[in-house]
């Protein structure tokens, strides 16, 4: 067993009903912790309404590619649609990081080429793994963040 980390966001819809939709189907049948909710502004310039992030943690033994595959179907469950890059969607969730794991192919990187630069990403993982993402990684990152709360807590 090890642990895989996934970045989950949405700003479309009922966004706690997408959140909870990927952190069941993502986290599939893996013990699991979850980090707060946290709000944050879009990245890549599209205009759109500010974000809802999360850090699912899984202790698993699937492969790196079936984690993939839960990510994706947690975005079909959810109806996520691509027409726009970094534009507005129900749900993204993408594999952050698997401890022991690196690789980069067109299937899947890991880490996450853009993890360390953005604080939506480090600020829930930190509460998970601290030790990956101390005070000066969180000030390198960019962006802003806020807590909502946790999963559970928000409607």
């Amino acid at each position: 067993m090890r642990r895989a980390y996934f970045s989950l966001g949405t700003n479309l819809g009922d966004r706690v009903a997408h959140l909870r939709t990927g952190v069941a189907l993502a986290g599939g049948v893996d013990p699991q912790r979850l980090s707060r909710v946290y709000e944050s502004a879009p990245v890549g310039g599209v205009a759109q309404d500010d974000f809802w992030n999360l850090v699912l943690e899984v202790a698993t033994s699937a492969t790196p590619y079936e984690l993939l595959a839960r990510a994706r179907a947690a975005e079909v469950a959810a109806e996520r649609t691509r027409e726009v890059r970094w534009g507005p969607r129900t749900l993204d969730v993408d594999i952050a990081w698997i401890d022991d794991v690196t690789m980069d192919d067109e299937e899947l990187t890991v880490p996450h080429p853009r993890m360390f630069e953005r604080r939506f990403v480090l600020a829930p993982l930190r509460e998970l793994r601290e030790d990956l993402v101390d005070d000066d990684v969180l000030a390198r990152a960019h962006g802003e963040v806020r807590v909502l709360g946790t999963l559970a807590s928000l409607h």
